[in-house]
């Protein structure tokens, strides 16, 4: 998920604490703690910074966003809490923790996926049913917001239904999308799924040989094809990988790519990414 949906999940976490016999240290702290966890697992982009290998689209959601990692930032917060609030509540863990988990275990269901089992495994799991950015999710969360300014005796029960309606919206959103994978799957070499904005509907992406197809679906119409692309089986990967390692790793990190080899470029994209007659990723070089 982008990083404003992020910081909506911390905030709707932190409505859905009851805080009426909370200190004002006691509530700052736990605005900290969950909004603060439900962001610290992107402080992987800090890694442009240092990346001179071509290494940042692997390394983006990778060992920052491991399920194996939650606890680590949930005592992080903990001792940040204690340490500037003076507060030792061991549901400051707890909250962190939770907080943490959403983060990793929501970008599961989006394209871009995560390092969801790193360090035991550099496979980048992916479901493809929740777009990045789900504004299903801000119109629930927003709800609750008004709903909670109206009645803030009630505050925490709306926001802890806005959690049970996400859910709910999860649910449905990734069984059809789960339905409609399998349609494909048994047809095509390799599928994959890609969450359009408008809810319910989907971008599927196969590749049968050389050629890869993007369908627009959804359970209540008939597909709808969208872009036919050709790749090109010939290209030179050994020179454009030493050249361009980004392509290297991008390679590595789709589930399949479209190669480019025209007389004026060489490169591979992401046929996922590919709006407008373009993949915004897109690695290559100039012949």
């Amino acid at each position: 998920m982008d990083s404003i949906t992020h910081t909506l999940f911390g905030l709707t976490l932190y409505g859905a604490v009851d805080k009426r016999n909370l200190d004002k240290n006691h509530k700052r702290a736990y605005l900290v703690t969950t909004v603060g966890a439900s962001l610290i697992p992107d402080i992987d982009v800090i890694s442009r910074l240092w990346d001179t290998s071509g290494q940042y689209q692997m390394w983006h959601r990778g060992i920052t966003h491991s399920i194996f990692l939650t606890p680590l930032w949930a005592v992080l917060f903990f001792l940040i809490c204690a340490a500037i609030f003076k507060i030792k509540d061991k549901k400051l863990f707890l909250l962190g923790w939770l907080a943490v988990f959403i983060h990793d275990t929501s970008d599961l269901f989006n394209a871009w996926g995560t390092g969801y089992l790193e360090p035991f495994s550099n496979n980048r799991i992916t479901f493809g049913t929740i777009p990045i950015i789900d504004f299903v999710f801000w119109i629930i969360m927003g709800i609750a917001f008004i709903l909670s300014k109206k009645n803030k005796q009630k505050s925490p029960y709306y926001f802890k239904m806005a959690w049970a309606f996400m859910s709910l919206h999860l649910i449905i959103q990734s069984t059809q999308g789960f339905l409609i994978y399998n349609q494909y799957d048994e047809k095509y070499d390799q599928v994959a799924l890609s969450a359009d904005f408008v809810p319910w509907t989907y971008s599927v992406i196969v590749k049968q040989n050389d050629t890869v197809t993007i369908f627009q679906d959804n359970l209540f119409q008939e597909e709808k094809e969208q872009s036919v692309l050709f790749s090109n089986k010939d290209a030179d990967l050994d020179y454009l990988f030493s050249q361009r390692p980004e392509a290297k790793t991008l390679y590595e990190w789709s589930p399949f790519v479209v190669l480019v080899d025209d007389g004026k470029v060489l490169g591979l994209y992401d046929p996922r990414f590919y709006r407008d007659g373009q993949s915004f990723l897109f690695e290559y070089i100039e012949k």
